[in-house]
């Protein structure tokens, strides 16, 4: 089996079980880079992205936050949740993609938790 293979069906075994434990939930998505990080809060049942977040935004660029950080992916969390709160999102599942919970996945979880997400 290819790498790629493996990577996708980690992916979707962790999907698979966000789905069974949700219960309505939005799901917070995370998606990293070499060079960035990626979040959103999707709702499932409707389709539409709720609030997203990026080391690519202006705002992080001018902060010289690279994305390729823990740093970086702490602002990421903080902002995403401040805008899902925003929204009227207090609880999500997190959808940590695939990835090990360490490093920039942990920081940008950690973030989101301080700034009023709830999972």
């Amino acid at each position: 089996m290819s790498l790629k293979v493996t990577n996708a069906r980690r992916k979707q075994r962790v999907r698979n079980a966000l789905r069974r434990s949700a219960n309505g939930r939005p799901r917070l998505s995370v998606f990293r880079s070499s060079k960035h990080i990626y979040a959103q809060v999707i709702d499932d049942q409707k389709g539409e992205t709720l609030a997203s977040a990026s080391s690519l935004e202006k705002a992080m660029r001018e902060s010289g936050n690279t994305g390729a950080n823990i740093d970086a992916a702490k602002a990421v969390g903080k902002l995403l949740a401040e805008r899902a709160v925003k929204n009227g999102v207090k609880e999500v599942v997190f959808d940590r993609g695939g990835y090990l919970y360490h490093g920039r996945v942990k920081a940008l979880a950690d973030a989101a938790r301080e700034s009023g997400l709830s999972f």
